[in-house]
């Protein structure tokens, strides 16, 4: 570990938990393999923290850079945002260092990289003193969040909703900095033997019994949901979750100003196709646009809509009527789809969504004109 303030104070740490701490700037320099989870808790030693993170930090820090990953938060943008510079190991064994002063295009390019313009060596992320946060989550509708979206979105630093399909239920859910000291309303009842053993059997029912579905996203909503809980603790304990269950997921940026055209017409699909059934919840997020060549975000200010079909005791639930209907309505209202996530994109699909796309791909050919970091998934991609 070295803390970069007025000197160097070096000792030793695991090879992929190197990190470099300048106070002064609050930025911090890691290896590009340390887990976000290792990072957050050497951060906070420190009295630093990202301003926002993933739901999960079991992932390393060039893997959430290079997929896009994101939190919620207009004032935000995604992860690869808080990025002020890197190095990368090309397919030519060169080592190339970029940031928006240093080989500019190649940063714009880097911080959303795919894994296909090199090895990621280092990770420079701009931090922010440490802080709590207070989430307070509380019921509403559909039509009510919809209608005074732009309300939350100011009442709440990291916003997101929780839509419970085949209803109108809503969880809001509002993640604001606090002084107030840390508590919590877990339980294990309603955490695990309800919100997870209960809710994994009623799932596997349901896949002999399709037509439960929606009584069981509204039972639950009843269950856990109609009462307000706070809680408060460091912000990256508050940002990340335990996600429990096995599962198929989607996620889609679509412009800001389509979130309500697009969750009312998924209802109405979902009401007009009685036969297609959908998990809860569809989780609403939002985030800053940017100027990262594949980010999702790039150019607008973006909204997530996340969907989710879980797999009770893993066993696979029929999702693609839900799949494609979701994917053709995200294409139409401009989407773009989450690059860790499912989707059926090729590059066709890109060349759409992405004004720096052909921007991209020169800088790929030039940095791996072989292919050296392709798989049959950038294969796609790419041609």
């Amino acid at each position: 570990l070295r803390l970069l303030q007025r000197g160097h104070i070096p000792s030793a740490v695991n090879a992929a938990q190197s990190l470099h701490v300048d106070k002064e700037r609050k930025q911090v320099t890691v290896e590009a393999g340390i887990l976000l989870s290792d990072l957050n808790a050497q951060l906070s030693s420190h009295g630093l923290a990202l301003p926002i993170l993933g739901a999960v930090s079991d992932v390393s820090a060039a893997g959430v850079i290079g997929t896009g990953t994101h939190n919620t938060g207009i004032k935000h943008g995604i992860m690869a945002t808080q990025v002020v510079a890197l190095t990368l190991l090309t397919a030519s064994g060169e080592i190339l260092e970029c940031s928006k002063t240093v080989n500019p295009d190649l940063h714009q390019a880097a911080c959303v990289h795919l894994g296909c313009l090199g090895i990621v060596l280092t990770v420079t992320f701009q931090c922010v003193p440490q802080f709590c946060l207070q989430e307070t989550t509380f019921p509403s509708t559909l039509h009510e969040v919809l209608d005074n979206l732009e309300s939350h979105l100011k009442k709440s630093e990291y916003f997101r909703f929780l839509w419970f399909p085949h209803s109108e239920n809503v969880s809001v859910i509002y993640q604001n900095h606090t002084n107030k000291a840390p508590s919590s309303s877990a339980s294990w009842l309603w955490d695990y033997a309800v919100g997870y053993y209960l809710l994994e059997f009623l799932l596997w029912i349901s896949t002999f019994l399709p037509f439960l579905v929606p009584w069981i996203n509204r039972f639950f909503f009843w269950l856990l949901f109609t009462g307000k809980t706070e809680n408060v603790n460091l912000s990256y304990k508050i940002f990340n979750y335990e996600c429990r269950f096995k599962q198929h997921v989607q996620d889609w940026a679509i412009p800001i100003e389509k979130t309500k055209e697009a969750l009312l017409q998924l209802k109405e699909i979902l009401q007009s196709s009685p036969k297609v059934v959908a998990h809860f919840p569809v989780e609403v997020r939002f985030a800053r646009g940017d100027d990262i060549l594949l980010s999702p975000c790039f150019q607008r200010d973006s909204c997530y809509i996340n969907i989710i079909m879980y797999r009770p005791y893993g066993k696979d639930v029929p999702r693609l009527d839900y799949w494609l209907a979701y994917e053709g309505l995200m294409k139409k209202l401009g989407g773009r789809p989450h690059w860790a996530k499912a989707h059926t994109c090729t590059r066709r699909d890109f060349e759409k969504m992405y004004p720096g796309f052909q921007k991209f791909c020169s800088i790929r050919e030039e940095l791996d004109p072989g292919g050296m970091f392709l798989n049959a998934y950038l294969e796609k991609v790419f041609y």
